[in-house]
């Protein structure tokens, strides 16, 4: 089987008028999402919207790997685009517009189960830095003690770390969720303050006003 996840992610949040609002959707159904789906090394990708906080729309592409947005065939999709997406990029009508790639760094690996899994119902999405004299130290309990913790909890399918390779915050961490309401459980909360080292290195992170938020899938194009 064709896999459907890799080491590279695109991130797409945006705000459009709200006159605009359905033929953006439109644009981005029933044109867009295929139209990257068509690209070889674009694996799978959907799009959410926001339940808490952050940007209304997300577009979320998973990428073999953060290269193939170097590719030939990416970019000429990027260099001729249709009428439509002249008039209706997020690039062009979007009051925000972020446009963010990313490589992953956790896990090392990921698993022949996650190679194939599809895309999410829900996702959590923090977006943040830290300081430089805390990073070994921050991204060693990140990876070995607090995205580990919460992939226990009930309705968490999985947790991944990402490096910016363009755009900004430097971090991004992306759970996956069965639900919108997975991190509003007594279970997730348990597992905010479990290790007593949790408190110390969550303060030493620099998020977003908006970040943490969470977003639920409206369209994926194999639905």
């Amino acid at each position: 089987m064709a896999a459907k996840k890799g080491t590279g992610l695109l991130m797409v949040w945006t705000e459009v008028p709200a006159e605009l609002e359905e033929e953006y959707n439109r644009w981005y159904n029933e044109e867009h999402v295929a139209e990257r789906l068509s690209v070889p090394g674009i694996l799978n990708a959907a799009r959410y919207e926001v339940v808490t906080t952050g940007p209304k729309h997300l577009a979320m592409y998973e990428l073999e790997s953060s290269e193939v947005l170097d590719s030939e065939a990416y970019r000429k999709l990027k260099d001729e685009p249709s009428d439509w997406s002249r008039r209706m990029s997020p690039d062009v009508i979007g009051t925000v517009y972020i446009r963010n790639v990313y490589r992953m760094i956790h896990p090392e690996n990921l698993s022949d189960e996650a190679v194939q899994d599809g895309m999410a119902p829900a996702l959590q999405i923090g977006r943040m830095d830290i300081p430089s004299e805390r990073e070994d130290e921050w991204n060693d309990w990140y990876d070995n003690v607090y995205v580990p913790n919460y992939e226990k909890v009930p309705g968490v399918i999985r947790g991944r770390r990402y490096v910016a390779v363009e755009g900004q915050p430097q971090y991004l961490t992306v759970y996956e969720f069965e639900h919108e309401g997975a991190s509003s459980t007594p279970e997730w909360r348990t597992q905010q303050n479990i290790d007593p080292r949790n408190v110390g290195m969550r303060d030493a992170m620099i998020h977003l006003s908006d970040s943490p938020g969470i977003w639920k899938k409206t369209f994926e194009l194999s639905d």
